[in-house]
């Protein structure tokens, strides 16, 4: 849909891109009886779980449990392999974008991703945070500069590079560049924010950042992260799924599992019995 007007946006507010598309602040997601296949092999088993808005959820569990598996459902990038498949559905604000009907291309405007590894685009720091808002809108320049500036200001990255937005993102830190991956993210205006692994390629220092920077992000996103690391699971996270073999075996508020875990399972793997 083609913008008619935008507004400047800081934490706790939105853009208004074109009528009837705003932020809502997080939207609530909803996993009902999700089953999911590479060719025979079940990577998903009868998911059920419902990830509140405006919070963190961590995804915990050895390699191979199925997190990633299913974190890539949730934007429909398993679209892209053949011998993919899911059956159940995923609703987000009420919307099951498992349909084959949604546009996948506007489900990607709504649920941001980050990867692993900082992904940035070979073209100026300006451009990449621009690239998704030139996609999906007609903006001014004046609004484009807006997005681009209060990106960056919400991924924490403004001060360290306003001087120098035309020079290649290449030559930003890891850190830096994870960083932008996340302005970019923000830059089309999404509800929900999927983090893989964000910070396994950090140092200790840049990742304490992108940690920070969850904190802040939490209160106008709803945010999923895969890792594998269980301190930071206990640090950046409202509510924690333990995942074992294509199953979910324990979800519930962060503090609960890694105190009190109900499943036996949960209790070994936490306390490195196994995994």
């Amino acid at each position: 849909m083609p913008a008619t007007s935008t507004s400047q946006q800081t934490v706790g507010t939105t853009y208004d891109y074109s009528p009837g598309i705003t932020h809502t602040g997080g939207s609530p997601i909803r996993v009902r009886s999700v089953n999911a296949w590479y060719g025979s092999f079940q990577a998903l088993i009868n998911l059920n779980l419902d990830m509140p808005a405006r919070k963190v959820s961590a995804l915990i569990g050895p390699s191979g449990c199925g997190k990633s598996t299913f974190l890539r459902w949730v934007n429909r990038m398993n679209d892209q392999i053949d011998s993919a498949r899911i059956e159940g559905t995923i609703e987000i604000d009420g919307n099951n974008i498992l349909d084959p009907r949604n546009d996948v291309v506007e489900l990607r405007r709504h649920v941001g991703m980050v990867f692993q590894k900082p992904n940035p685009f070979p073209k100026s720091i300006y451009d990449n945070v621009a690239f998704g808002p030139r996609l999906h809108y007609k903006l001014s320049k004046t609004d484009l500069d807006n997005i681009v500036e209060q990106s960056l200001r919400s991924a924490s990255l403004w001060n360290e590079v306003k001087d120098r937005l035309n020079q290649s993102a290449i030559g930003l830190s890891g850190g830096q560049q994870q960083r932008l991956c996340i302005a970019r993210a923000l830059a089309v205006n999404p509800s929900t924010l999927l983090m893989d692994e964000p910070c396994s390629a950090l140092d200790p220092k840049s990742t304490a950042a992108i940690e920070d920077l969850i904190a802040q992000l939490r209160e106008d996103y709803t945010i999923i992260i895969v890792t594998h690391n269980m301190q930071q699971a206990a640090r950046v996270s409202d509510a924690t799924a333990f995942m074992f073999q294509g199953n979910l075996i324990e979800y519930g508020a962060t503090e609960q599992i890694f105190t009190a875990p109900r499943e036996k399972q949960t209790a070994d793997y936490i306390h490195g019995r196994f995994g």
